[in-house]
C-alpha cells in the first residue's frame, strides 16, 4: 500500500530531537525554527514532559469520557490560572480543526443563527465548517461550500461595521486568528479586535478567537488576542497545547451554557493528552517561557529589521514573518540545505519563524548570523551572474 500523497516532502528523516535541535538518520544536526508548524512549544522531548506522559502511561492511558477523569479538571484549573480565564469552561478535543469546528457549532447552538464572518487569508482547518471559513478555495471541496460564510477584509473595520448593520440579526459568530499563521503572519490590529467585541456585544454574535497557532504563549501573552484588552467568547487551542501530543480544546465564556450531548468526543481529554498538556503549562510557568518568547522574539525582529534585503518584518513574540524579494526566493531552501536550519513559509515569498518558546539567545544569534551570510552569498552570486 502507498501513502496518500498529501504534501511535497523534504528528503529528510528525523530520528532524534531535543530542545531546538533535531537530527536526521545520518546524524546531521538541524536548528529547528519552525517547530513542526508551531507545535513544539516547550522544546523537543522536554524531559519533564516525557516523564509526565511516561508516568501516566504506567497508570492508565485511556478510558472514555463516560467516567470522571480528574486530570481534565486539573488541566482546566491550570489553563484558567495561566490564561487568566478562570471563569471559562473547557471542552477537550484532538486538533485545531476540531476545536474550530466545535466552536462554530457551539456558537450556532447558542444563538440559533447560521451566518459566520471570517476574513481574507484566514486558515482555520480542513474539517467541514473549519475549511468553509478558510480563505483558500483550493482546499474547499464542493460538499464544504456554503452560503453561510461571509469573508471580509482582515483589519477592515468599515467593512465589518457595514456587514453587521446589514446582517446583524443573522450573524452567529465572528472567527479570527489574533495573528494569521498560514496567511503569512498578519497581526490583527488591537482596534479591529476591539471593534469585533463591540459589534458582537451589540448584535448578540459570538466572538471566536482562533488561538490554535498564535496561542499558548507564542506571542508573549497566553492568547495573542489579549493584546487588545478584550475577552473573546470562545478561544480555540491545539498545536503548542501538547508539544507534539495530539490535543485540542476550546474554552468557553460562562454565559454560553452547556447541554448534554451538544458536543462530544471519543479521544478528547484522554489521560495521556491531559498529562502532556499539563506538562506544557507547568513548563511554560516554571521556565518563564512567555517572557522568553517576548525577549528572544524582540531580539529577532530587531535584527531582522536591520537586514536591508528583508521587508515588512512583523509578528509578536516567537511568531515572526518577513517578506523575501523575488531574487532571494530560494533563501528558505538554502537555509535548510546549505545551513541545516528549518524555517516555514507562506505564499508567495514569506518566511515564517515559529520556534520553541524556549529558544535560546545563542540559537537566535546563530540564525541571524547564518541568515546574513546566506543573503550576502546569494546577492554576490546574483551580481556575478549579472556582470557576465
Amino acid at each position: 500500500m502507498k501513502l496518500f500523497d498529501v504534501y511535497p516532502l523534504n528528503n529528510i528523516t528525523i530520528t532524534r530531537a531535543l530542545g531546538s535541535y533535531v537530527w536526521d538518520d545520518q546524524g546531521v544536526q538541524y536548528l529547528d525554527l519552525y517547530g513542526g508548524h508551531a507545535v513544539i512549544s516547550i522544546g523537543h522531548t522536554h524531559p519533564y514532559w516525557v516523564k509526565r506522559i511516561e508516568d501516566q502511561l504506567h497508570q492508565v492511558a485511556f478510558y472514555s469520557n463516560s467516567v470522571k477523569i480528574p486530570l481534565q479538571q486539573q488541566l482546566a484549573d491550570k489553563l484558567g490560572q495561566i490564561s487568566s480565564k478562570q471563569d471559562y469552561q473547557l471542552f477537550l478535543c484532538n486538533s485545531g480543526a476540531e476545536a474550530n469546528e466545535n466552536a462554530l457549532k457551539l456558537a450556532s447552538f447558542h444563538n440559533n443563527r447560521k451566518k459566520i464572518i471570517a476574513f481574507s487569508k484566514a486558515f482555520h482547518g480542513r474539517t467541514s465548517l473549519a475549511v468553509a471559513v478558510t480563505d483558500n478555495p483550493g482546499i474547499v471541496a464542493p460538499v464544504n461550500e456554503t452560503s453561510n460564510v461571509i469573508f471580509l477584509p482582515f483589519n477592515g473595520e468599515a467593512a465589518l461595521e457595514e456587514c453587521f448593520s446589514k446582517n446583524g440579526d443573522k450573524i452567529s459568530s465572528v472567527i479570527i486568528e489574533g495573528i494569521q499563521g498560514v496567511g503569512g503572519i498578519n497581526v490583527a490590529d488591537d482596534s479591529f479586535l476591539q471593534k469585533i467585541r463591540e459589534l458582537c456585544n451589540k448584535y448578540g454574535a459570538v466572538f471566536i478567537a482562533d488561538s490554535v497557532q498564535c496561542g499558548h504563549g507564542r506571542s508573549g501573552k497566553f492568547f495573542s488576542h489579549d493584546f487588545a484588552g478584550v475577552d473573546a467568547d470562545i478561544y480555540t487551542m491545539a498545536k503548542g497545547m501538547g508539544n507534539g501530543f495530539p490535543v485540542g480544546g476550546i474554552i468557553i465564556a460562562p454565559h454560553i451554557k452547556p447541554k448534554h450531548f451538544m458536543l462530544g468526543t471519543t479521544f478528547g481529554g484522554n489521560h495521556l493528552a491531559c498529562a502532556a498538556s499539563l506538562a506544557v503549562l507547568e513548563v511554560i510557568e516554571q521556565e518563564k517561557l512567555m517572557q522568553n518568547a517576548t525577549e528572544i522574539g524582540q531580539y529577532l525582529k530587531d535584527e531582522l529589521q536591520k537586514i536591508p534585503e528583508l521587508k515588512n518584518v512583523r509578528g509578536r513574540g516567537l511568531m515572526i514573518g518577513f517578506d523575501v524579494p523575488e531574487d532571494l526566493k530560494e533563501l528558505r531552501k538554502n537555509l535548510l540545505w546549505n545551513h541545516k536550519i528549518f524555517t516555514g513559509e507562506a505564499k508567495p515569498n514569506v518566511i515564517r519563524l515559529l520556534p520553541s518558546l524556549a529558544l535560546r539567545r545563542k540559537d537566535a544569534e546563530e540564525f541571524i548570523d547564518t541568515l546574513k551570510e546566506e543573503i550576502n552569498s546569494m546577492v554576490s552570486s546574483s551580481n556575478t551572474v549579472g556582470e557576465k
